[in-house]
């Protein structure tokens, strides 16, 4: 095999090493987490300010606006939580859930909490993973480009191609690894296995609850728990969250609109 191949093998492990070590988290703080730090480990930014607006409207103050917005109701109430102060001082006027994530306050107030998770070892810094990612990127390209340039043939062809596969299918397979790390998602399945979705929303008075709900299910809670609020204002539909098991079913992203209609039908009897 030509000795400039092996440059480029070389080139590419060390890409593949840089990108796990930007990679690796520290060990994870178990701490109660708040019900919005729960949902952005879940489904991310408009999870969080989902969980924030739910807060807000049981207070009173937020409501459904017209075309799927939301509109401040007042004052945000007796709360010191930042993320309910960012999203309910972005509303001088009615927003989409989306433009009020992206709203300066709003995006303070969860990159605050972001950088709380990635301190506790919860979430991979988004600077570190997004360089990781470019890495991994060249890794996987660093090896065709070197049998380009180098061209090797015959039995040096077939050597170079199986030892530089290594580093490539690594590369590969590390460009699917969630942004969160395991003692995130495990964190996150033991709290769905301790409070499964109920039923029926009559059989949860704790607004705390509902939020924690919310936060650790996304649309299949909202449409239970919140059915006009969370239609009118535009909240379902936008949930980030990958599948997984509720108490009542399997809930797959995307796919919250026929268990929703099954969910507001169970609890439609009350105003929310």
């Amino acid at each position: 095999m030509p000795t400039a191949m092996w440059w480029f093998i070389g080139a590419s492990c060390a890409q593949l090493l840089c990108a796990a070590a930007l990679l690796r988290t520290r060990g994870s703080e178990q701490a109660e987490l708040a019900p919005q730090a729960l949902a952005l480990l879940r489904g991310g930014r408009l999870a969080a300010v989902t969980v924030a607006l739910v807060a807000l409207h049981q207070r009173g103050a937020v409501a459904a606006g017209r075309k799927g917005t939301i509109r401040a109701n007042g004052g945000p109430g007796r709360t010191r939580d930042p993320i309910e102060l960012g999203v309910h001082g972005s509303l001088q006027r009615a927003l989409g859930i989306r433009a009020l994530a992206a709203r300066p306050k709003a995006r303070r107030a969860v990159d605050e909490l972001r950088g709380q998770l990635d301190r506790a070892g919860l979430l991979r810094p988004l600077g570190r993973l997004r360089a990781a990612r470019v890495l991994l990127l060249c890794t996987a390209a660093t090896i065709p480009a070197g049998l380009l340039i180098t061209a090797p043939t015959g039995t040096d062809l077939s050597l170079a191609a199986v030892v530089g596969a290594v580093p490539a299918v690594a590369a590969l397979a590390l460009l699917r690894l969630p942004a969160t790390p395991r003692a995130a998602r495990d964190l996150l399945a033991g709290l769905r296995e301790r409070h499964p979705l109920p039923a029926h929303r009559r059989e949860v008075a704790d607004g705390r609850l509902v939020q924690l709900y919310v936060a650790l299910y996304g649309d299949p809670a909202l449409a239970l728990f919140l059915p006009r609020f969370s239609q009118d204002g535009g909240l379902l539909g936008q949930d980030g969250g990958d599948g997984y098991l509720t108490g009542r079913g399997r809930y797959v992203s995307g796919a919250a609109g026929s268990e929703g209609s099954g969910s507001e039908g169970a609890g439609g009897g009350g105003s929310d």
